[in-house]
């Protein structure tokens, strides 16, 4: 049993706080809530007392009848601090939702409500779940505060896409689901529990998802790729203690607790994100499904279907971001590519892509069988490396990514090895620098 404290601030969001109370006791967590006074315009604290058996807080100096105590615990026999105790005793503090408000008060230091103190105060992994309009999440000061967030340790579990507060809107705003904030929470709280991985201090970059190319300002060329592959490559490297970043373009899943995440769009966004983080990196995982064409003149505007014949929408070659990464990489780097192919000739493809992009290795699998690859939670792989091909057989995609992951240590070792020695291979030549 953990305990669990649960931090409510104002936000139509806020009745989702509920069920994630109800999931976290349900899992066997012992739960207490503490809530912004904004939050019981929302949620009342009675709601949230009768699924916890607890005593609500909504106050710094508000007296605690359970002594800072969670439920199935003895209160202490001296009265706590209260805005202290109940963060100090607990194993996760989660903050959901998290306003704006919030966020730039957490994010400058504030302490102007228990909420907001008890991050302060808190020694355990903090958690935060942004949700608001689509217009104050894109604005770029959210941006600051939840990037300055991230640097400082905080997990944060981005919004999602979808129907928002205000009649008729749709856009990134909208709280994760309650069973996915209890799943990064338990992820968290397991990773602290936890001594540290084989890889502490290795610093791994990992792309994933798909780009999207605007069309005009509504329509856009994609792909199948849901993201779940580099989601699942993040967080294998993460629980082996390394410091991992992850490049997300477009997931249809959310991003791993404990995991640094850069959304991206375009493959122009993605391009720009990888050149400025992968000088620092010691692993790069590029998994994700970079549009090879993008539309040559988006427009501005949403095309109307009845404004004449359809234009004809002409294609230009975007960056190729893996060789540009390969040509700048320094001695000890490793750099993993993925492709996705179709065919018996995928294999081949695979080997022509190491040589000619200067990889360690590239993760091959075939899109033509249904029952791997895009929008399935299984793959089957082969890794191509210059020693030769390694078949990883039908798995989950976590199973393959710790397959992937293996491989990848051996790579970093080598390379770690032959940079020491002043000796340094480009896809199994080696010459001397």
């Amino acid at each position: 049993m953990a305990r669990f404290l649960l931090g409510v601030s104002g936000g139509i969001a806020a009745y989702k706080a509920v069920e994630l109370a109800r999931l976290a006791i349900k899992s066997g967590h012992a739960v207490r809530v503490i809530q912004t006074p904004t939050s019981e315009r929302f949620v009342g604290r009675a709601q949230f007392e009768g699924i916890t058996g607890a005593p609500v807080l909504t106050g710094e100096f508000e007296h605690d009848p359970a002594r800072g105590a969670y439920p199935g615990e003895p209160p202490p026999e001296r009265a706590p601090i209260s805005h202290l105790a109940l963060v100090e005793r607990a194993d996760v503090y989660v903050i959901a939702p998290a306003s704006a408000n919030t966020l730039a008060k957490l994010a400058h230091g504030l302490a102007d409500n228990l909420v907001t103190t008890a991050a302060l105060a808190a020694r355990c992994p903090v958690v935060v779940a942004p949700a608001m309009n689509d217009r104050m999440y894109g604005h770029p000061a959210t941006g600051e505060n939840i990037e300055k967030l991230r640097g400082r340790g905080v997990a944060v579990i981005p919004p999602r896409e979808g129907e928002l507060a205000s009649h008729g809107e749709r856009g990134v705003g909208r709280l994760a689901e309650p069973a996915e904030l209890l799943e990064a929470c338990e992820a968290l709280m397991s990773a602290a529990a936890d001594p540290p991985g084989p890889w502490p201090g290795v610093r791994v970059l990992v792309t994933a998802g798909g780009t999207r190319e605007p069309i005009d300002s509504v329509r856009f060329i994609g792909n199948r790729s849901s993201g779940r592959m580099g989601a699942a490559l993040a967080a294998s490297a993460a629980a082996r203690g390394a410091e991992v970043t992850l490049i997300a373009a477009n997931l249809a899943v959310p991003a791993p607790a404990g995991v640094r995440a850069v959304e991206v769009r375009t493959a122009a966004e993605l391009a720009t994100a990888c050149a400025e983080l992968f000088p620092a990196c010691d692993v790069l995982l590029m998994a994700a499904a970079v549009a090879d064409f993008r539309p040559a003149a988006p427009a501005p505007n949403k095309l109307k279907k009845d404004a004449g014949p359809p234009p004809p929408i002409e294609l230009e070659r975007t960056e190729d971001v893996l060789s540009a990464l390969s040509a700048a990489r320094r001695g000890a780097q490793v750099l993993i590519g993925f492709a996705a192919e179709h065919g018996e000739d995928a294999v081949a493809y695979g080997r022509r892509k190491l040589h000619a992009k200067g990889l360690d290795a590239v993760v091959v699998n075939d899109i033509s069988r249904a029952d791997i690859g895009f929008d399935s939670g299984a793959n089957e792989v082969v890794i191509v490396t210059a020693r030769g091909e390694r078949q990883v057989p039908r798995a989950s995609k976590d199973e393959v990514a710790d397959a992937v992951l293996d491989e990848a240590a051996g790579l970093l070792e080598e390379r770690r090895k032959e940079d020491r020695g002043g000796i340094r291979a480009h896809s199994g030549s080696a010459a001397r620098v």
